[in-house]
C-alpha cells in the first residue's frame, strides 16, 4: 500500500490496501501446521488410547458420566437457585410479618437454601443422594460405611458405682 500527500496535508491512498500478500499467506500456512501438531500430540496422548481394553471402557464410562452430570447441573442448577432464591423472599417476609420471629424464618431458609445445588456423578451413579429441599443440621445422616463396618464396636465397661475415675 503507497500512501501520498497533497499539499494541502490530506493523504489519499493509491493501490491495493491488503497487507503484504506474502507474510499473510506464510502466517497462515504456520497457525494451520501449529494447529495441527497440537491435534495430533493430543489424540496420540489421549488416555484411552493408551489403556488396555478394561481401563478404557472404565475410562470411556466416567467420562460419559462427568458429561451426563454437567449436562443435568446446566438445567438443574439454575432451577435450584430460583428457589433458593423464592425462599429468601419467602423467608424475609415471614420474619418481617411475623414481628421479627427468627424461628419462622430460618425454617424456610434451610429448607430452601441448604441442599444440592451441583450434580455429581456420584448422583448419578446413586452413590450419594439429591436433597432439593435441604434438611435441618440436626437431623442425623445415615451412613452405610457405619453399618456395613465388620470392625467391632469398643465400649468401655459400664461402672455402676456412679462415680468416673477422678472419684466424682
Amino acid at each position: 500500500m503507497t500512501i501520498q500527500w497533497d499539499r494541502s496535508g490530506v493523504s489519499s491512498k493509491v493501490g491495493d490496501v491488503r497487507p503484504n500478500s506474502a507474510a499473510g499467506i506464510a502466517g497462515i500456512i504456520i497457525g494451520r501446521r501449529l494447529l495441527m501438531a497440537v491435534l495430533v500430540l493430543a489424540l496420540a496422548g489421549a488416555p484411552s488410547a493408551s489403556f488396555a481394553d478394561g481401563k478404557a471402557k472404565e475410562t470411556s464410562r466416567e467420562g460419559g458420566l462427568g458429561a451426563a452430570a454437567a449436562i443435568s447441573s446446566l438445567v438443574y442448577g439454575p432451577v435450584k437457585l430460583v428457589y433458593a432464591t423464592g425462599g429468601l423472599i419467602v423467608g424475609a417476609f415471614a420474619w418481617a410479618f411475623t414481628a421479627g420471629d427468627s424461628q419462622v424464618a430460618e425454617k424456610v431458609f434451610t429448607r430452601s437454601l441448604r441442599g444440592t445445588y451441583v450434580i455429581t456423578p456420584d448422583i448419578l451413579t446413586g452413590e450419594q443422594e439429591l436433597h432439593f429441599i435441604g434438611r435441618d443440621v440436626e437431623e442425623p445422616i445415615a451412613r452405610t460405611e457405619a453399618i456395613a463396618s465388620v470392625e467391632p464396636m469398643t465400649t468401655e465397661p459400664l461402672d455402676d458405682s456412679g462415680y468416673d475415675e477422678m472419684g466424682w
